[in-house]
């Protein structure tokens, strides 16, 4: 088997999609999985010494969004979460037949909104501003008597825009529709707090914030229905039938922990670090510009357009340097299909294709930046001459 350690050389820009466990939470992960081998539903003492380990993760994933344990659901991750957000609503409902979300979303929601459409389920997608952004007057005019739900993500997965979800939950509710939002990519970068956002739905998912992969949490308001989507036992209060993953669990919890001490800190740090890659590439390379609200996106997340080159040659040529970036979503990677985020904003179908995203997080440091920096002139140019594009006159144009 061939491992890839980034202390050889690989520079990590590819956080969205994943992100390296914490040190503390591979320890923890390997403790627990060693010692904690009892069932949480055992009555015996050591299911129960696994149930404490189990209650004490809950409690840590509850603190880091504002919510009490008992709200927790704990899943697989972040796609099963909007799943359950999404079908179990739906399962709870009798008369309202409608559903609303941006076009923008992940397609952990999109493709569920699709499979409930061809049950009979009527959907409208809305679309964002050239921003990225939604308008909240676009959520309310999609809004009718017979909306059972609307989800909207707190962060984008490709360009990192911030969504009002706070404006949106008194419009969603004056119709008497539940909010859900995908914070897969705001939870543990932005702080969080359920009830300020006013939502009834939260998705979070463990790896994109330094936890293991597999674990992940819905948070469910209190008062809420959802229809399990898993028969079985009594598990997650009869939400979420199954044996828990109890070491993932453990370390998921610790990365709770992490992330919520060092929220602050981490923003400056990588707001820094995503400013001086943009500055220089936005300076160096000509025909670059950056996708998404300059200002209202998580620290770490920057999308840049590069006129002339398609995104795949980049990834590949930057990858080959040692340098790991994305085109757009890891879940809908490996195709050449155009950025749906992108094409969402109205930009033309070159540019839904010839941008690049770069996503800091654990570990990154300015050297590594200005090794991406010094690399990247040269390689757009390569590619831009192998396709016989002129160069742009200006960069960041």
């Amino acid at each position: 088997m061939r491992w890839y350690n980034r202390r050889v050389g690989t520079i990590y820009l590819d956080h969205n999609a994943t992100t390296p466990v914490a040190s503390d939470v591979s320890d923890a992960v390997d403790t627990a999985q060693r010692q904690l081998f009892g069932n949480p539903s055992s009555i015996h003492g050591v299911g129960q010494a696994a149930k404490t380990e189990l209650d004490d993760a809950r409690a840590a994933v509850a603190n880091l969004i504002g919510a009490e344990p008992t709200q927790i659901v704990f899943t697989t991750g972040g796609s099963e979460a909007d799943n359950l957000a999404l079908r179990g609503v739906v399962g709870s409902q009798s008369s309202r037949r409608h559903l609303v979300a941006t076009a923008i979303e992940h397609e952990a929601v999109l493709n569920t909104l699709k499979a409930l459409e061809r049950t009979g389920w009527q959907i409208t997608l809305v679309h964002v501003d050239h921003t990225g952004v939604v308008d909240p007057a676009a959520i309310e005019e999609a809004l009718t008597d017979k909306t059972a739900l609307v989800s909207v993500m707190h962060a984008n997965n490709e360009i990192g825009t911030i969504q009002p979800v706070a404006e949106l939950a008194p419009l969603v509710h004056a119709r008497g529709a539940l909010l859900h939002t995908d914070a897969v990519q705001s939870a543990g970068k932005l702080p969080i707090d359920v009830h300020a956002l006013g939502v009834d739905l939260l998705s979070l998912s463990g790896h994109k914030f330094n936890g293991p992969k597999g674990v992940g949490a819905l948070w469910v308001r209190r008062g809420i229905t959802l229809r399990s989507q898993l028969t079985g036992g009594k598990q997650e209060r009869g939400r979420r039938a199954g044996t828990e993953n109890v070491p993932g669990l453990v370390g998921l919890g610790v990365a709770a922990r992490l992330a919520l001490r060092k929220q602050t800190s981490d923003a400056a740090r990588l707001t820094a670090l995503r400013n001086r890659l943009e500055g220089g590439i936005l300076t160096s390379v000509s025909g670059t510009r950056v996708n998404g609200d300059p200002a209202r996106r998580v620290a770490n997340t920057s999308n840049i357009s590069f006129d002339g080159v398609e995104a795949e040659s980049l990834l590949i040529a930057l990858d080959l340097e040692g340098v790991a970036v994305s085109t757009g979503s890891a879940c809908s990677s490996g195709t050449l299909s155009p950025s749906h985020v992108l094409r969402a904003m109205g930009f033309s179908p070159h540019r839904t294709q010839n941008s690049i995203r770069f996503s800091l997080g654990l570990g990154n440091s300015a050297e590594e930046i200005d090794r991406v920096l010094e690399l990247l002139p040269g390689i757009v140019s390569r590619l831009r001459a192998v396709a016989g594009v002129r160069t742009p006159t200006r960069a960041g144009g």
